[in-house]
C-alpha cells in the first residue's frame, strides 16, 4: 500500500506540474484548478507514505527524482522542449543519488 501512495504522489505532483504551465501564469481556469487539487492531493498522499512508516528521505527523494525524470520526458514528447546530454545526465545524477541514499540507509 506504501508503495501505492507513492505512486499516486509522484503522479499526481507531476500532474499539477505539466497543469501549472498550461494555465499560463494562472490565466486559464481548468488548468489552475488542477494546479491546486494536483499539490494538494501529492502532498496528501506523499504524507500517507510517510505515516505508513517509509523514511522522510527516501520518500523524498523517489518522489522527486521520479518527479523530475518525468517532467523531463514529458516535457520533451508533448511540450516541444529539448534536453541536452548535460541534462540527462543531470536526471541520471538525481537518480543515482537517490539510490545511494536508499542503499546506503540499508547498512
Amino acid at each position: 500500500m506504501t508503495l501505492l501512495f507513492l505512486a499516486l504522489a509522484i503522479a499526481t505532483e507531476v500532474t499539477a506540474t505539466i497543469s501549472l504551465k498550461l494555465s499560463e501564469g494562472f490565466t486559464k481556469l481548468v488548468p489552475s484548478i488542477v494546479v491546486v487539487l494536483g499539490y494538494g492531493a501529492a502532498f496528501y498522499f506523499l504524507s500517507q507514505v510517510l505515516k505508513r512508516g517509509m523514511a522522510i528521505g527516501a520518500a523524498y527523494g523517489i518522489w522527486s527524482a521520479v518527479g523530475v525524470a518525468m517532467i523531463a520526458v514529458i516535457g520533451v514528447l508533448f511540450l516541444g522542449e529539448r534536453l541536452t546530454l548535460v541534462q540527462v545526465g543531470g536526471i541520471g545524477l538525481v537518480i543515482l543519488g537517490v539510490l545511494a541514499l536508499e542503499l546506503g540507509g540499508a547498512h
